[in-house]
């Protein structure tokens, strides 16, 4: 009588949880790195095609790959500047985690990736776009390496907000990656 009674217990709670989840992905991307946006956003754009609504959170390193190599913020500190110097401009900047050996390893994955008709980030980008992915950036990574709204890639889905909107989207979603 008791186990009838947890198991029934148990299935409300999943019922309950199951109603407050939609088709929907939530990932922080963290990484700076170019596999790891790569696997990002080949997961989004998967998902994506799958009719799921997806939301991502670029956040600290991963904001770099974001800029737009074309454009510059303004009125900015010492530090900021700094920051702007020494971290990748833009996708096409980003290097590998692993096997780098100075830039000599991320040609080579980008050389494979041609032949083998892998879309580049840009390219990536570009489709994440057009399917509707959704791309958050942390306010507070912006403000801490010095990066302004206006340094950054045009893209149709683009928001700066806090960890907040993240938590929410998050809350929603039967699916919630780190990367």
């Amino acid at each position: 009588m008791e186990l009838e009674k947890q198991v029934e217990a148990l299935k409300e709670q999943v019922s309950r949880l199951e109603a407050g989840t939609k088709e929907q992905v939530s990932m922080v991307v963290f990484s700076g790195d170019l596999d790891k946006i790569l696997a990002a956003m080949i997961i989004a754009t998967g998902a994506a095609a799958y009719d799921m609504k997806v939301n991502l959170f670029f956040t600290f390193w991963a904001t770099a790959s974001l800029r737009d190599p074309a454009k510059s913020g303004k009125d900015k500190s010492m530090m900021e500047k700094m920051f702007g110097i020494m971290l990748p401009k833009g996708a096409r900047k980003v290097k590998l985690s692993k096997m780098n050996m100075c830039g000599m390893g991320t040609q080579m994955i980008k050389g494979i990736m041609k032949k083998h008709k892998v879309a580049s980030l840009d390219e990536m980008f570009k489709t994440a776009g057009e399917l509707g992915v959704v791309i958050n950036i942390c306010e507070m990574s912006m403000n801490l390496m010095g990066f302004k709204r206006e340094e950054m890639i045009d893209y149709p889905h683009m928001n700066v907000c806090g960890v907040a909107t993240f938590l929410a989207d998050a809350a929603e979603s039967k699916i919630q990656l780190f990367i």
